[in-house]
């Protein structure tokens, strides 16, 4: 049945797994973008449209914890040329500021075409009339416009979860005009911060040619289109919820115990990713080590690397490369039971994960580049006594936001030494203040404010074109 509000993903908030037994079910997905969107889709009654891994092709709409899903499907081609080559072999590493080196193939491109047709196909017959579809992220930049063509009576907002880079770096890609015309089908583009916006309209201007007056664009058959920053967040209370619980507190005692009581404990959580910087941040903390000023008794640092991509060899030898490192640091730092660095390459549940949350005394956050890094957030809401500390990258769009964080630049190996030194030595005093004002930050600009804020701008962006006008069906 049709739906008003059609969000469009390129993946589903949930993945197959077969069990044991040989039966499959269905698991929460992990990732940002599943943490941010899941409230906003329980508190609309809308439909969420996405792959869900693998190439089985004969899956039909359901329904799964309260969400109504439409899996799409993918082909072994399919992931190869659209998802793992032009999404993340191309654009992930353009986007990310070339932290590694991105490739251009026209077969993958050709790919990419072929995908984001198929969605925008998909979305249009999952539409109301006049209803709103939300297209999200970097591997369906194509489908607006498509959207558009096949259904001018929708409401179509687009928004980008990872930075959009400046000219210098996007104008490399050879498809640019064809991504930012796409991008133009929607009502509303919307990004993590103000200098993504600001790249992406100076850019139609240049590439395109078209007419534009601040966060606006004029397109020639009269629709405006407008592109402005909507940084994303997370569901502050369910994690505050989760941490405070007693099942929480208690593992927490569990973690901190398992891992010998130390003073400090210092966290990192992220996928297994190159842009992430968790190599950089090892290094740092196994030379505090050297350096003689604390041991594997007063610290000890917790690695979570999410497994991420693992068929692409570029991630298999990072993962090879941050492997040899954890066992070189602790090969000369580690004591018999008491390893300096404890490495976990595995995905956890949000309940194991705000009980390691409240368990870190130093939560470290140091990518490259990020769109913003809802990890971040989630520590931040996860300490509901207004302790811990947060050392955080410049380069991640939560910088932003979360200013009394530690802030660093990652590619500083000394000048995240110091950070990482200076949240470990920091006294209750300057902890509790700090945290407090990232707290209230986090609360009261949360996943709700972030999704009634888009949706907002995008009702008043498409104006009067559009008779029907969102709203919440429920509010969870």
């Amino acid at each position: 049945m049709p739906h008003d509000l059609v969000i469009v993903a390129n993946r589903l908030p949930v993945d197959r797994v077969t069990n044991r037994d040989g039966s499959t079910s269905w698991t929460r997905s992990p990732g940002g973008l599943v943490s941010a969107i899941e409230p906003v889709l329980r508190g609309y009654d809308g439909v969420w449209m996405g792959w869900p891994g693998g190439t089985e092709q004969d899956l039909e709409e359901f329904e799964d914890d309260g969400l109504a899903l439409v899996p799409m499907t993918m082909t072994a081609e399919d992931i190869e040329g659209h998802y793992e080559g032009f999404s993340n072999g191309t654009l992930w590493p353009l986007y990310h500021d070339l932290v590694a080196k991105p490739e251009f193939h026209r077969e993958w491109w050709e790919s990419y075409v072929e995908v984001n047709e198929r969605f925008a196909a998909a979305a249009a017959e999952q539409a109301n009339e006049n209803a709103t579809v939300w297209v999200h992220d970097y591997q369906l930049q194509l489908v607006p416009r498509m959207l558009r063509e096949l259904r001018p009576d929708l409401r179509i907002g687009f928004y980008l979860h990872i930075p959009f880079p400046p000219a210098e770096l996007f104008q490399q890609l050879p498809w640019r005009r064809q991504i930012l015309e796409g991008l133009l089908g929607a009502d509303l583009v919307g990004f993590q911060l103000p200098g993504g916006a600001q790249n992406f309209v100076r850019l139609v201007r240049q590439r395109v040619g078209h007419k534009t007056h601040r966060d606006l664009v004029y397109l020639p058959d009269g629709r405006t289109v407008r592109a402005a920053a909507y940084p994303i967040s997370i569901d502050a209370k369910g994690f505050e919820t989760l941490a405070t619980s007693p099942e929480a507190v208690t593992r927490a005692e569990e973690i901190r115990v398992a891992l010998g009581n130390p003073r400090r404990v210092f966290l990192g959580c992220d996928r297994l990713d190159y842009t992430k910087g968790i190599y950089a941040r090892l290094r740092a903390f196994s030379e505090l080590i050297e350096d003689g000023h604390f041991d594997v008794e007063d610290a000890v640092f917790v690695q979570v690397a999410v497994p991420s991509r693992e068929q692409v060899e570029q991630y298999q030898l990072l993962r090879d490369e941050i492997e040899r490192l954890v066992g070189r640091i602790n090969g000369e730092h580690g004591r018999i039971g008491r390893p300096a660095v404890h490495y976990l390459h595995t995905s956890l549940s949000r309940e194991e994960m705000a009980a390691f949350y409240r368990t870190a005394d130093v939560m470290v956050v140091t990518p490259y580049r990020d769109g913003m890094n809802l990890v971040a957030k989630e520590y931040v809401a996860c300490r509901a006594d207004d302790d811990g500390a947060l050392v955080l990258s410049e380069f991640a769009g939560a910088a932003d936001e979360l200013r009394q964080a530690w802030l660093v630049n990652p590619y500083d190996i000394n000048g995240m030494k110091a950070a990482l030194l200076a949240a470990y030595q920091a006294d209750e005093q300057e902890v509790t203040r700090r945290m407090k004002a990232m707290r209230k930050q986090v609360t009261q600009h949360d996943v709700t404010a972030w999704a009634d804020s888009f949706m907002s701008a995008l009702a008043d962006t498409a104006g009067s074109s559009h008779e029907k006008t969102l709203r919440p069906a429920r509010r969870s």
